[in-house]
């Protein structure tokens, strides 16, 4: 192909596919369209990613994504959320659908991933030493497990559970009730569903 298309839209091409999902002919249509596109919509975009790395970090409580000029997630420092009430997600951007149900007023608490031995995920790459630590300072009455519900956010939730009650028995610890479906990533989960998840929310 390198002789059919000019290095420039190849090079395109190339980067575009390497982002999740986008395979090569994906990669191309995306190629194709910016390039059909006028320049302000290019110039748009190649401004918007140069500027991912310098203005988005990574909140130190909560470990949610926010702007460099913040010291901490506005979510945490909100006078009206619930500090007590910790909901506890795999991502950053499984905070945004949760939001979105406007049923929930308590802060969150980002794990950075779910367990996953064969990928070489264990407790140690995850944010679980600084969530009890949260728990304690912040004298937290319940935790709500929000992973996906696949196999390594069940097995997250176990362990979170096992080792939350291990050092402060007196804790409520939820999950989200079973309205989303197994196989369904939070991030992409139904306003109503989800809903009705915070809603039905059990002690475990």
């Amino acid at each position: 192909m390198s002789s059919l298309l000019p290095s420039a839209l190849l090079s395109a091409i190339d980067e575009l596919g390497r982002l999740p999902g986008v395979g090569a002919r994906t990669a191309e249509r995306y190629a194709y369209f910016l390039l059909k596109s006028d320049q302000q919509t290019a110039a748009r975009l190649a401004a918007s990613i140069a500027k991912l790395h310098d203005s988005v970090k990574t909140c130190p409580v909560t470990f949610a994504f926010i702007d460099t000029s913040e010291d901490v997630s506005p979510l945490y420092i909100d006078p009206s959320r619930n500090r007590q009430q910790i909901a506890v997600v795999e991502g950053p951007l499984d905070i945004i659908p949760l939001e979105r149900t406007g049923q929930y007023k308590g802060t969150y608490h980002v794990l950075g991933g779910a367990l996953s031995p064969i990928d070489g995920v264990g407790p140690e790459q995850l944010h679980i030493a600084e969530l009890l630590g949260r728990i304690k300072n912040d004298n937290a009455e319940e935790v709500i497990i929000a992973t996906n519900a696949s196999v390594e956010g069940e097995s997250t939730a176990v362990f979170l559970e096992r080792h939350i009650h291990e050092a402060e028995p007196t804790i409520t610890v939820t999950r989200l009730a079973r309205g989303i479906p197994v196989g369904v990533d939070l991030e992409y989960a139904d306003q109503i569903t989800l809903t009705h998840a915070l809603e039905g929310r059990r002690r475990i």
